[in-house]
């Protein structure tokens, strides 16, 4: 095997043998990890940060970010409560579409564009809360719930995203398009693509999945708060980072946000496991995120 490949296999398995290493030594230190409970709760715990991180993927692959995303959840979620789950999902896919405009129209970077509207999407919560949580109702409470003792219906829509997200990047032109314009904005635009538009769909993509994924959070809680998803932008981002995609652009896969996604939800549930302290649990969590973009910087050198 060329050199070549042995750096290609590590890159798009190296989220995967990480998270089984992982998984090792905790189930070593703490054998409860094992109990088939535990593991299906794993799976739920990360099934929010999978759904946003997968609109996430989006973005990244496209050579974007997007810090909204938390904001836009417990937006999408607000209203979801207020009124229905549906009209949440719009919400989130307008936010998205004015920081594509924003973006592709404003000429605005990525990271002021996503910025601004973390604020707005957060500010406007407040605004309809009036800073008090609100039940959800019974459409938004079924999607956190359970069909069976054990089958969670979040964990089911993680699944069910993961499939959506490896179509759209695998199997439509939108998710070619992705790639070339992450890859050489110049060159995409060279070949015909228009940029400004797909980079609406782009962000609009992404601000749908964070409301599909602030709506599963408030199913799961049973209430909408004001302060709800707060910092899941930055987990989201990690998520995809870890899973082997790049900052600059152009790389990036479904499956790698999945297992990245599962690597937080396995790493704050055995860090709980062996009663590590929740300040010491942000310190270790922040660690493994910068290792993982030292990682990616490695990979581009």
């Amino acid at each position: 095997m060329s050199t070549i490949s042995i750096r290609k296999y590590a890159s798009e398995n190296g989220a995967l043998a990480g998270l089984l290493v992982l998984a090792l030594v905790i189930a070593l230190m703490q054998p409860a990890f094992l109990n088939a409970q535990n593991l299906l709760n794993v799976g739920v715990q990360a099934a929010v940060i999978a759904i946003m991180a997968f609109g996430m993927t989006f973005v990244v692959v496209a050579g974007g970010i997007d810090l909204s995303v938390g904001s836009i959840a417990a937006l999408a979620a607000m209203v979801g409560a207020l009124t229905a789950g549906p009209l949440g999902l719009v919400v989130g896919a307008l936010c998205g579409l004015v920081n594509g405009a924003l973006i592709s129209y404003g000429k605005l970077p990525p990271f002021i564009a996503t910025l601004a509207m973390l604020s707005v999407a957060r500010g406007l919560t407040l605004v309809f809360s009036e800073g008090q949580p609100h039940e959800t109702d019974a459409v938004v409470t079924f999607l956190g719930s359970n069909l069976a003792p054990s089958l969670p219906l979040p964990l089911l829509l993680m699944l069910a995203f993961f499939g959506v997200t490896g179509l759209i990047l695998t199997r439509t032109n939108l998710g070619r398009r992705m790639y070339a314009i992450g890859g050489n904005e110049e060159a995409a635009k060279l070949s015909g693509i228009d940029v400004r538009r797909n980079k609406l769909w782009i962000y609009a993509l992404s601000g749908l999945f964070a409301a599909a994924a602030g709506l599963v959070l408030a199913g799961r809680l049973g209430s909408a708060g004001p302060q709800a998803a707060a910092g899941y932008e930055l987990d989201a981002i990690a998520a995809v980072v870890i899973g082997g995609a790049s900052l600059s652009g152009g790389v990036g896969r479904a499956t790698g946000t999945l297992v990245g996604a599962l690597v937080l939800a396995v790493l704050r549930n055995g860090l709980n496991l062996l009663q590590v302290p929740p300040f010491w649990q942000q310190v270790v969590i922040g660690v493994v995120i910068a290792l993982a973009a030292l990682l990616d910087s490695l990979r581009r050198r």
